[in-house]
């Protein structure tokens, strides 16, 4: 519900929970997150075009091709180091990463994005090394990557607020399923397999829940929503750092 009032699958929110209350570990409750993250996604791309249209997504191919070409290579590097991290330095990783996502979400609805209006030779390198970067965050925190892409999308390519939604959707599907590829190689995959109904359980809620609060976008203002979802994001951080000193002793 909180990814729905904010346009984002709510993955973000999902990993500390599947951490703090659930019981997974680092490595397990990122493959669990890419696992719901990418059914929560493969369901909201066809029903946003009902907002927007499959013909105004498709015209800008050009841009989702442009990140996707950085994207997959940073799913796949970010995904490598995730398997072989050691869980303690997992846990510092992703307790800065949520406070990296809380600081673009306070900056992504602070207000209007400007663009950067640059030339095509200096858009194109960007747009690869932006991808890569959110490639990496993504398949780290088995997340889509939607607060870093959609103002990515607006800044280097001075696209609509509402279609920048889109493209990212259409950027982050391919881009999850090289890094749950990726994931797939480890031995920690089996989690899917063992907490199989969990998975289906909790993704059904996801998508309830997205659609719902997709639902109350127009009754919760946005000036109350987004500092209390920046305080959960820093609050939960901080509950993941814990877990690092836990992985050290225990």
């Amino acid at each position: 519900m909180l990814g729905g009032l904010i346009g984002l699958g709510g993955a973000e929110f999902r990993l500390p929970l599947l951490i703090g209350i659930f019981g997974f570990v680092a490595l397990q409750a990122v493959i669990v997150n890419k696992a719901m993250s990418l059914i929560v996604v493969a369901t909201a791309l066809p029903a946003r075009l009902l907002d927007v249209p499959l013909g105004d997504v498709a015209d800008e191919w050009a841009i989702v091709l442009n990140l996707l070409v950085g994207s997959m290579i940073g799913a796949w590097l970010g995904a490598s180091w995730a398997t072989r991290m050691a869980s303690a330095t997992l846990y510092r990783v992703l307790a800065a990463l949520l406070v990296l996502i809380a600081v673009a979400l306070a900056a992504n609805h602070a207000g209007t994005l400007p663009s950067l209006d640059l030339p095509p030779v200096a858009q194109v390198p960007a747009g690869i090394i932006a991808g890569v970067g959110i490639g990496i965050v993504a398949a780290i925190m088995g997340v889509a990557g939607g607060e870093l892409l959609i103002p990515t999308i607006v800044l280097l390519y001075a696209v609509d607020i509402k279609l920048a939604g889109s493209l990212s959707l259409a950027v982050s599907l391919p881009t999850m399923l090289v890094a749950f590829a990726r994931y797939s190689q480890d031995n920690s995959f089996a989690v899917l397999a063992a907490n199989k109904m969990f998975v289906v359980a909790m993704a059904g809620g996801s998508i309830a829940g997205t659609l719902l609060g997709g639902l109350l976008l127009g009754v919760v203002p946005a000036g109350i929503i987004i500092p209390l979802l920046v305080a959960l994001l820093l609050a939960s951080a901080y509950k993941v750092w814990q877990h690092r000193i836990d992985a050290s002793t225990g």
